[in-house]
């Protein structure tokens, strides 16, 4: 998850009290009376710290956040960002399993930091079409072994949980598996997914943004399994 923080900004001639999200790519600002602001860090220019304000240049001009203590913090964050890589601990000697993720950027640079990328297929035979009319993704195929160190799986639909207890007999007791799912949906959100989880056996320790429309949460064997 990213920073969090009550402050006072002003954007140009604007002024604010409101609340302050410091995420993977973006700072958003919204306010108590209206005042918004949504910025990619990438666009964020001359920034820097000047008694515990944020200052930066903007593509709606000068802003400052009056974050007090946390004003060095920020700036570190935006000025020097973690990868996704990085947020979803992947290092360069793990061997890593990946289910119906089809991010091709996250494929790209998973393939360049570790050469144990191993995509594996899912079996979609005999699965009942979930009420959006799509054919459930069944469980995992074809994977046996315990010594994946990471796997991302794709969970688009209910039945797709029930991969889940599949996947924590393919990982190392210390693994994790990763849940990519759809952001905003009413019908299947983040509390399916965790329950799904819960009914594995496995433990939700972390939340990503994975991209603009998809977030991760990661799942670890319970330690009295290991």
């Amino acid at each position: 998850m990213g920073q969090e923080a009550r402050c006072t900004v002003r954007i140009g001639e604007r002024v604010g009290a409101g609340k302050a999200l410091l995420e993977t790519d973006e700072l958003v600002f919204r306010g108590d009376d209206g005042l918004r602001l949504r910025i990619a860090l990438k666009e964020m220019q001359a920034v820097e710290v000047r008694d515990g304000e944020l200052r930066f240049e903007s593509p709606a001009g000068p802003a400052v956040l009056e974050l007090g203590a946390q004003a060095e913090k920020w700036a570190r964050k935006i000025l020097h960002p973690k990868s996704l890589l990085d947020k979803l601990g992947v290092k360069a000697e793990m061997r890593v399993l990946v289910l119906g993720v089809e991010d091709e950027g996250f494929l790209a640079d998973l393939r360049e930091r570790t050469d144990g990328v191993e995509v594996g297929e899912t079996s979609y035979s005999a699965r009942p079409a979930s009420a959006s009319g799509r054919a459930g993704r069944g469980l995992v195929t074809g994977i046996t072994g315990g010594d994946y160190d990471a796997a991302f799986v794709a969970i688009e639909e209910p039945q797709d949980l029930e991969q889940l207890a599949e996947l924590k007999r393919s990982i190392k007791p210390n693994g994790a598996v990763w849940a990519v799912f759809r952001k905003g949906r009413k019908d299947f959100n983040e509390n399916d997914v965790l329950r799904g989880g819960l009914d594995a056996a496995l433990v939700d320790v972390k939340v990503v943004r994975f991209s603009d429309t998809h977030t991760a949460s990661k799942f670890v064997i319970r330690r009295s399994d290991r």
